[in-house]
């Protein structure tokens, strides 16, 4: 059965089982979500939608500064929290994701990044971005809601798209915490992040916050896009942490984290020194962003004690794990030196969003370290946990190449004392 084949089959098998031998094909990761968006279609009669939306929204990047803006909203009722909350799918498998994600339906009215509450639909974003609780939406599509087959890194899959006339939220009740930001227009965006992830907000609602123009000055205050969102949130708060982390004392030992989610394998080190950072990716053959390839896939970002100015080669991912470490850092009162070793592996099929590097790091940090005493040792837990040869993760990291290639002084003091 061919990929043709399988799309004419899914649209008239919209209750397939896993059983089924449309099913096995559905490790494409194209049909695996063109799947669950066709049983989200299926199910809208008219042009007319209404659901509880979990507070989430969609802001485009494409045309920028004229972008699409809109929120996400299933086609049910209820306590819908899980779909538009990624700290919650820690223990949710690629399909569940890709399943519940996909019931979203993305309403698109074009407008302006600076026209922040400038019409009703960009009032409405406002409202929605503020909410504490998923809102009774009902919104009016200009046509039928279109399937595509795409993928997205940073951002997390969500449903079909159309094109709206506009929305109205019913009975919203605001998050006390955001609301508070929003209404000081003198504080800059940064000094509000700041803020409310001192009072615990989840990160997820940062992100929409800022991405719907709560966020800054007042009279600068834009649409951001969601995709570029994302990053900024986790770069402005692993820079806010990491100005304490650079003050404490070094690690006495090698810590050693490893965890295995979505069949990606974490092997996180902090070695003793002063602040670096280092992740590395391995994407294996029939991965995402190595579909076609023979070889495994190597991607590297690092940056030294004064940080870095470009952006990272490996996209919002590097962002995200070193808010990860970051916090990691400051809770056992250490800075070091940081390498995250990744790899990724066949059941992987599909991006579902940088949050699986925040939420699995985090989970990954959250398990007590292995102790190691030296670069042996690393190389020796290395060889267990991960399939890569040793000398194929030091041809790509600059910090293992470090630890062999420039002994420190208080090496040599040891054979002198």
């Amino acid at each position: 059965m061919d990929r043709a084949e399988m799309i004419e089959e899914l649209k008239v098998m919209p209750n397939v089982k896993r059983s089924d031998i449309a099913y096995r094909h559905m490790r494409d990761p194209r049909l695996l979500r063109y799947y669950y968006k066709m049983k989200t279609v299926s199910n809208l009669k008219e042009l007319g939608l209404s659901g509880s939306s979990p507070t989430d929204l969609f802001i485009g990047r494409y045309g920028y500064p004229h972008v699409f803006v809109g929120p996400l909203v299933p086609p049910e009722f209820g306590d819908t929290s899980l779909l538009g909350m990624p700290e919650l799918w820690r223990d949710k498998s690629i399909e569940e994701i890709v399943g519940f994600r996909s019931k979203l339906i993305r309403g698109m009215h074009l407008t302006r990044v600076d026209a922040v509450e400038k019409g009703r639909v960009e009032e409405g974003m406002r409202d929605l971005a503020l909410a504490e609780n998923p809102t009774d939406i009902e919104v009016e599509l200009n046509s039928r809601p279109v399937v595509r087959m795409e993928y997205m890194d940073e951002v997390q899959p969500y449903g079909p798209s159309a094109k709206m006339k506009g929305f109205v939220a019913q009975n919203i009740k605001a998050d006390k915490k955001i609301e508070s930001r929003y209404s000081d227009t003198d504080a800059k965006a940064v000094t509000s992040l700041v803020e409310l992830y001192e009072r615990n907000v989840p990160v997820t609602k940062m992100q929409r916050a800022l991405s719907a123009g709560l966020l800054g000055l007042g009279n600068s205050r834009k649409f951001v896009p969601t995709r570029w969102s994302i990053t900024a949130v986790d770069d402005t708060l692993s820079k806010h942490n990491l100005e304490d982390v650079k003050y404490l004392e070094p690690v006495d030992a090698i810590h050693a984290y490893y965890n295995v989610a979505l069949d990606n394998r974490w092997l996180i080190f902090f070695i003793p020194g002063r602040w670096q950072y280092e992740s590395i990716e391995a994407w294996y053959p029939k991965t995402v962003w190595n579909l076609d390839g023979t070889e495994i896939a190597m991607f590297s970002s690092y940056e030294g004690f004064r940080g870095r100015k470009t952006y990272a080669e490996i996209g919002g991912c590097y962002y995200a794990a070193r808010l990860a470490v970051s916090e990691k850092m400051k809770k056992i009162g250490r800075q070091g030196v940081v390498l995250i070793l990744r790899e990724v592996h066949e059941g992987y099929i599909m991006p579902v969003g940088v949050w699986n590097v925040r939420e699995h790091v985090r989970e990954t940090l959250a398990a007590e370290p292995t102790i190691l005493h030296s670069t042996k040792e690393m190389f020796d837990l290395a060889k267990q946990r991960l399939a890569i040869p040793q000398s194929v993760w030091i041809k790509n990291s600059r910090i293992l190449r470090d630890c062999i290639m420039q002994p420190k002084i208080s090496d040599y003091l040891k054979d002198v004392i």
